[in-house]
């Protein structure tokens, strides 16, 4: 059992739930290197490891598999994950594929004769309108509710709050808050895990911001262009960025004008964390001056946390099919209209939601970034300039 943990990260994924790769909020950073590089044979300090999650509180892990999933554990665990592996993991990973299989079906029979909406190399589905969309949105929403049961969110908890109080209401006028006249043109979520994108998926199937590349690959290509997908070249070191910027822009508008539009679904973070912190908000979601809809998720656990922060993405995958129950909990805040000044100013209308998604969430405003994440990561993994990563920030 231990020797089939420590191979975790250098297997193939077969099992991660697909769906579209987000890019988050904006396209401006090209670096595509991976966050997690292959183990390193320097051990950390015990020292050095305390001081590094004082630096980088967002990104530590606290369940019992410990830091990148790689802490020792005990027999008893290794004995349910023993069981998990062989029991569980293949009728989850077979449940999820024929339940991807069959909406790309779906999808396929519902775009056949028909050519996709093309805005500036931008690929859709989204724009089409009677019964196809129809099928696709629910369908869609539908299947990704499976897949988060099949992935053992068995029951999410929901909850919604008034404009004027701080109670909590699940009244019709609440939950349909995206439906109705006063429609906002983008969602903002805190970003946690990937399993953001099915939840949000399965509750108004919004249109996100992913890699180009994303559009040629099979099942999930044609899936992100029935999502009506923004696609970036992350790549590219041209002025891309501004073409994709003006391309969610101008979405996020049309989805506040136009109730059957596809409405956006931002990450303003830019990465994900562990769930306990709030990092800063890029602008890109809030460049077009409309209303926007706050959602707060949370991954409540015990044992193995649902978070993608600083574990690989295969080993993350393994440790989340062998827990039996995940538990997701969402908090939906009133639509948030910008006052003038928050109009005329993108960095203060962030900053303002940004407070606000902290202080009704409970949430620790965090000032690092994708690119403390990477150095996180980096020293996790034994970089020879660990003492300067350690102070680089005490100045």
């Amino acid at each position: 059992m231990e020797s089939e943990l420590k191979d975790l990260n250098s297997k193939p994924s077969q099992s991660k739930p697909v769906a579209p790769e987000p890019i988050h909020d904006e396209a401006s950073n090209n670096d595509n290197r991976p966050l997690l590089k292959p183990d390193s044979t320097t051990p950390i300090s015990s020292e050095n490891l305390q001081e590094l999650e004082k630096k980088f509180a967002a990104y530590v892990r606290n369940d019992v598999y410990g830091t990148m999933g790689r802490g020792e554990l005990p027999i008893k665990e290794k004995v349910v994950l023993s069981l998990a592996l062989i029991i569980l993991v293949p009728i989850r990973v077979v449940a999820a594929l024929t339940i991807l299989i069959l909406y790309y079906l779906i999808c396929r029979i519902c775009t056949l004769f028909s050519a996709p909406n093309r805005e500036e190399e931008q690929e859709d589905y989204a724009h089409m309108g009677g019964w196809r969309r129809a099928v696709i949105v629910q369908c869609g929403r539908a299947l990704s509710r499976a897949i988060l049961f099949v992935l053992g969110f068995y029951w999410i908890n929901e909850s919604y709050r008034n404009r004027n109080t701080d109670e909590k209401s699940n009244n019709e006028e609440d939950k349909n808050q995206t439906e109705g006249p006063e429609r906002p043109g983008v969602i903002i979520s805190n970003h946690i895990s990937y399993l953001d994108i099915l939840y949000h998926m399965s509750s108004s199937f919004p249109s996100f911001v992913a890699k180009r590349s994303v559009a040629k690959l099979p099942l999930v290509g044609l899936i992100s262009k029935c999502l009506g997908c923004v696609y970036v070249q992350r790549e590219s070191k041209s002025s891309d960025f501004k073409g994709v910027s003006g391309v969610v822009t101008e979405r996020i508008r049309e989805a506040h004008q136009n109730k059957s539009a596809p409405i956006m679904m931002l990450f303003p973070e830019g990465t994900t964390t562990n769930g306990d912190f709030l990092l800063p908000f890029k602008t890109g979601a809030f460049l077009a001056k409309t209303p926007v809809l706050p959602v707060i998720l949370r991954y409540p656990y015990q044992r193995f946390s649902p978070a993608w922060d600083s574990i690989s993405g295969v080993r993350h995958v393994i440790f989340l099919l062998c827990q039996f129950v995940n538990h997701i909990e969402v908090t939906r805040l009133p639509v948030y209209y910008p006052s003038q000044q928050e109009k005329d100013d993108p960095k203060l209308y962030a900053n303002n939601v940004r407070r606000l998604m902290a202080s009704e969430g409970n949430l620790i405003l965090s000032d690092i970034g994708l690119a403390e994440k990477r150095i996180y990561h980096a020293a996790l993994n034994g970089n020879n300039s660990l003492p300067s990563v350690l102070h680089q920030k005490d100045d």
